[in-house]
């Protein structure tokens, strides 16, 4: 009994830490998934990171743990950075030290080794965290003003009488201004954090994956755009009514549902034109035996 208790103590010990300096970070940050829908997929994140680290359970259980100090030295850097971000009102890096505090626990309870067993679903967790505004909106205007031209290059193709002045779209009948909200970041964010699942299940080849996660631009792109021009003509033939309202809540959804079919067709499209690689014949003939 005594033995079990000296072994859980340090992960008792981590978890109690953990609460006390790191208990107002999680609260603002689910506030944060709450209240900003661009975020909203962050409640998936730490599921599926659990669900990734228990998939390694056997992988960890064959490791002969080799515990490192240097964990401690990762730990108290994501301490200083947190310290950072708590005196500077600095929300990104209170969030991105736990990270690291996930990681530096990791090395110095169980090692390196067991760390890059778990880099995945460790990696995951950054997708739970907001993209600094500053950051978010050098990302957010470029693509309102491509959300704008691929509306306007799609109005013009289809006969409808069209005037773009920056993000704005001018129609005869009425004026759509391409906001922040319809840039086509939020189902951007989503369909990466998206990409980069799907592509974990579908395929066990880094390459392949990482080709799919970076298909998800594109495809965001191309749907966002398409959705300002359908937006844009059925303004045009409706009334101004027809970019309000439920038409636009609906275009979203329904844009997002073909991005993600896009998607689909695409990982068949990568997987079916991979080449993979020819087993080594030493080792082919050791899987045979």
């Amino acid at each position: 009994m005594a033995h079990l208790f000296r072994r859980a103590a340090p992960f008792v010990l981590l978890a109690a830490s953990f609460l006390l300096l790191y208990g107002g970070v999680v609260r603002h940050l689910v506030h944060d998934w709450i209240r900003d829908e661009n975020y909203s997929h962050g409640f998936l994140i730490i599921p599926l990171a659990l669900y990734f680290a228990w998939e390694r359970r056997t992988r960890l259980a064959a490791l002969s743990l080799a515990p490192s100090n240097i964990g401690l030295i990762i730990v108290f850097g994501s301490l200083g950075v947190l310290l950072a971000g708590v005196l500077g009102a600095e929300l990104f890096l209170t969030r991105v030290s736990l990270i690291g505090l996930t990681a530096g626990s990791i090395v110095f309870l169980l090692g390196w080794q067991a760390l890059r067993v778990l880099a995945f679903p460790v990696a995951l967790l950054l997708l739970m965290i907001p993209i600094p505004a500053l950051i978010f909106n050098q990302i957010a205007f470029p693509l309102q003003l491509l959300a704008s031209q691929v509306g306007e290059t799609t109005l013009r193709t289809l006969g409808v009488p069209v005037l773009r002045e920056g993000n704005v779209i001018v129609l005869a009948n009425t004026s759509l201004e391409v906001a922040e909200a319809c840039s086509g970041i939020r189902s951007l964010i989503s369909l990466l954090t998206l990409g980069i699942v799907y592509g974990y299940f579908s395929d066990p080849r880094g390459g392949v994956r990482t080709t799919i996660a970076l298909s998800t631009i594109p495809i965001a792109i191309a749907s966002n755009g398409v959705r300002v021009a359908g937006t844009g003509i059925a303004a045009h033939f409706i009334g101004p009514e027809a970019a309000e309202g439920f038409f636009h809540t609906f275009s979203g959804w329904l844009m997002f549902i073909v991005a993600f079919l896009m998607l689909f067709a695409v990982v068949r499209l990568i997987i079916r034109f991979s080449p993979r690689r020819a087993p080594h014949p030493a080792l082919s003939g050791a899987a045979v035996a």
